[in-house]
C-alpha cells in the first residue's frame, strides 16, 4: 500500500499548533473507525443466520462481499486528515 505524504505546511495552514491538530486528527480518526466498526457489525448481524448446522457458501460470499466492501473505503486516519485540511474538522483549544 502506498503512502501518500502530507505537506506539514499545509497542516499548518488550518491550524496554530501542528502537533495538536494531528493529535485532533488522531482522535478524529479513532472515532471515524469506531464508527466503522459498528456499522460493519450491524451489517454483519443483518444476515440471517442458517441453522447451525447448515454451513453454506452463500453465507460466507455474503460476509466476504461486506468486508470487501469496507476495505475498498478510505482509511479512517485519510479521511480524519482530509477533514482536517478540507477545513470540515473543527477544534478549539481547552487551556
Amino acid at each position: 500500500m502506498a503512502l501518500k505524504p502530507i505537506d506539514i505546511g499545509k497542516i499548518n495552514e488550518h491550524a496554530q499548533n501542528v502537533y495538536e491538530a494531528v493529535i485532533v486528527a488522531a482522535r478524529r480518526a479513532r472515532m471515524i473507525n469506531s464508527d466503522n466498526r459498528l456499522e460493519f457489525n450491524t451489517m454483519l448481524s443483518t444476515l440471517i443466520p442458517q441453522q447451525e448446522d447448515e454451513f453454506e457458501e452463500r453465507d460466507i460470499s455474503e460476509q466476504i462481499k461486506i468486508s470487501l466492501e469496507f476495505e475498498k473505503r478510505k482509511k479512517p486516519h485519510e479521511q480524519a486528515l482530509d477533514e482536517l485540511l478540507s477545513g470540515k474538522l473543527k477544534y478549539k483549544y481547552k487551556g
